[in-house]
């Protein structure tokens, strides 16, 4: 990198050590593996606990000890005494939880292919090339990078670096407002759709302006003129969420109410009855009366899940069969939990997450300042 002053590499090389499931795991039952999970985790006792992300499917969220967003997960990690964190998410999400766990701590990610695409969407060194762009295109106004907590520790800390800081998708619209406050132009990524949802929700839709970072020349002319620089990235699983899904379901139920996540296209947030993070969308079906019926656009493992925690709601996917899963969760899968914890019986530590010390106390920093919005 030429404007920071840490080293990093792109994800794809980061973590080559990473290990594949070896040949014995690979065959076991579905009754045999869970029985060795079990046994596993009570033997281990209290030096381990188990993260699974809202997006992990049933055989993984059944094993764990609390199940939650990423940073939720995180903090879960960093409240826990356990020695070693079992991540059952994507990479991103073990970083954090390594980067805000004591030193003592060991977080283990089961999977070495389970990498977020939307997170592989902005690397710190595509956004440090693009940076140097943007910032020629705006000279003598100071500019404040957010980074959603879908990104890499080192593009948390290239953030911390420049100024800026980390949100989730509860708090953007509380980071803009900080970021404002320091500066003029906000640059958002990696996702476009959250970054268009917040400025839309502060009455800035008509002051954004989307950055290529593949063919950055179609976005040069207007960057100058914009408050709001959005990355050209985004959730493969929420962009595919449509209006007509949302006219198919009300077709269909003149009752029910949708609820979205705030990573859907701007259109689809528009026509729902309401927009939300992972949480929110928990809350909601919580809350909601017996009889209720509500589609869900968010990653299908979720609805399957308030399907069964929330019986006496009427719970239905917003896309009906044509919702799928999140391909990076679903490599996390239950073989190779069984494997990973079964390592640690035998005293060896297989696919640990551990971010350069430069770059977690940077991240950390751009962490810190979101916990002041």
């Amino acid at each position: 990198m030429e404007t920071t002053g840490f080293e990093t590499e792109l994800s794809l090389f980061k973590y080559d050590t990473l290990e594949r499931l070896p040949p014995a795991y690979r065959d076991l039952s579905a009754d045999e593996r869970t029985d060795r999970i079990e046994t596993a985790k009570e033997l281990l006792g209290d030096d381990v606990i188990i993260l699974g992300h809202n997006y992990q499917r049933r055989e993984i969220v059944e094993h764990a000890d609390f199940i939650g967003d990423s940073y939720e997960l995180s903090k879960r990690a960093a409240e826990a005494d356990a020695s070693y964190v079992i991540f059952c998410g994507v990479t991103f999400m073990a970083e954090s939880a390594d980067i805000i766990t004591d030193d003592e701590q060991t977080v283990i990610l089961p999977s070495m292919e389970a990498s977020c695409p939307m997170a592989g969407m902005a690397e710190a060194l595509q956004v440090d090339a693009a940076w140097a762009k943007i910032t020629e295109k705006i000279p003598g106004e100071e500019i404040i990078p957010i980074t959603y907590m879908n990104s890499y520790a080192d593009l948390k800390a290239f953030c911390a670096e420049q100024g800026g800081l980390v949100c989730t998708s509860s708090n953007a619209h509380k980071a803009f407002e900080w970021a404002f406050d320091r500066g003029e132009t906000v640059l958002f990524l990696p996702d476009k759709h959250l970054g268009e949802n917040t400025a839309h929700r502060l009455g800035m839709a008509d002051s954004t302006v989307e950055w290529n970072p593949w063919a950055p020349e179609s976005t040069d002319g207007d960057v100058a003129d914009a408050d709001v620089v959005l990355w050209d990235g985004y959730c493969q699983v929420h962009e595919r969420f449509r209006v007509e899904h949302i006219e198919e379901v009300r077709n269909q139920h003149a009752d029910a109410n949708v609820i979205v996540h705030p990573e859907c296209r701007r259109e689809v947030v528009e026509a729902a009855d309401v927009s939300g993070s992972t949480s929110t969308i928990c809350s909601t079906i919580e809350n909601a009366e017996p009889g209720e019926t509500w589609a869900i656009g968010t990653e299908i493992h979720l609805t399957n899940h308030l399907q069964r925690w929330h019986p006496n709601v009427n719970v239905i996917p917003l896309c009906g069969d044509s919702c799928m899963d999140c391909n990076a969760m679903r490599q996390i899968d239950p073989n190779y939990l069984t494997w990973v914890l079964e390592e640690l019986l035998e005293d060896r530590e297989r696919n640990v997450i551990s971010v350069a010390p430069d770059e977690a106390e940077l991240a950390q920093v751009a962490l810190d300042r979101m916990l002041e919005v």
